[in-house]
């Protein structure tokens, strides 16, 4: 009886098994690239995201500038301690918490940064020398009671400058908005010639 040759059964099986082993490596290796790829795509994009956020400025001002003479003795007015503005978030803008916010002051001369006065809507004659604070809010939703600037809010800030540093005439001078999240927004003016009671700073 003729014996049957099962060698080359075994090699089919062998040859089998390795191809079964190098799919499935090379399975296992394309989810690992895959997971890898998608993995860098999420953070680069997070990296993006958070440089544009980072980059810019989720705060502008509307409207005019203005400063407040100082008046000492009679008039006229020589000198300008106070500086007004109206602040608003850019179109699609994040929430700024400006209780998180801080204001530097900068001249030819001097450089320093303002403390906050932490009262929501602060009188404006309880802003001290060296103070800044928000003074007037307007559409702010009912029962708000907070500095977070919010879509379509509005603050009235007012910012006063140290004592013995109050500004003359012709004097240019830098006021910073720098946000804890996103770039600073700088204001640059210059005192009007003439000084009065309220002045629109250019």
């Amino acid at each position: 009886m003729k014996r049957m040759n099962t060698e080359e059964g075994f090699t089919g099986l062998e040859a089998a098994i390795v191809l079964i082993a190098f799919v499935v490596v090379a399975a296992v290796f394309s989810y690992v690239v895959l997971g890898a790829g998608f993995f860098t795509t999420q953070k680069a994009q997070e990296v993006v995201y958070t440089s544009v956020d980072q980059a810019s400025s989720s705060v502008e001002i509307l409207g005019q500038v203005y400063g407040y003479g100082n008046e000492t003795g009679a008039p006229p007015y020589t000198k300008v301690d106070r500086i007004q503005f109206k602040v608003g978030l850019t179109a699609g803008g994040s929430p700024v918490d400006f209780s998180m916010t801080t204001l530097t002051f900068s001249t030819n001369k001097d450089v320093y940064r303002l403390d906050l006065n932490k009262a929501t809507k602060a009188d404006r004659e309880d802003i001290g020398c060296g103070q800044w604070g928000v003074v007037e809010i307007f559409n702010a939703e009912a029962g708000s009671d907070d500095l977070l600037l919010e879509n379509q809010e509005q603050f009235v800030i007012l910012a006063r400058t140290e004592k013995d540093k109050e500004l003359v005439a012709n004097e240019p001078f830098n006021l910073e908005i720098r946000p804890s999240v996103g770039a600073s927004y700088a204001i640059s003016k210059k005192i009007t010639p003439s000084i009065s009671a309220v002045n629109v700073l250019n």
